[in-house]
């Protein structure tokens, strides 16, 4: 199972790089904000909601991106896709909705050192 978080930097922008991930994210996009904060500068969010077969339950995706303080940091958070409220198994549904960000932002990914 894959991890249900994941942080990037990247070589754009955090307005570009939502949009790159509110085109190409194959989810329910149910909320959006950014914040111009001047000077190149800026944050937002995004949320989506997914329906999983495999799991039979909807996940949740939330994605920020910020440049306040350096480079372009994106964070990924999947919660959501257990089946019951007993036993929290998601067999790798919240990591792969996690997944499909850093496929997405891939081309822009600066490399940790």
């Amino acid at each position: 199972m894959g991890d249900k978080k994941l942080e990037l930097h990247v070589d754009t922008s955090p307005e570009q790089a939502l949009s790159m991930v509110r085109n190409d994210e194959d989810a329910d996009l149910v909320h959006e904000e950014f914040h111009d904060l001047g000077d190149g500068r800026g944050f937002g969010t995004l949320v989506f909601e997914k329906y999983f077969f495999r799991t039979k339950n909807r996940a949740a995706l939330v994605v920020t991106c910020e440049n306040v303080h350096g480079p372009t940091v994106v964070r990924a958070v999947a919660t959501g896709s257990s089946e019951g409220l007993i036993f929290n198994f998601d067999w790798g549904a919240a990591g792969d909705f996690v997944a499909t960000v850093a496929e997405i932002l891939q081309d822009v990914v600066i490399p940790s050192k």
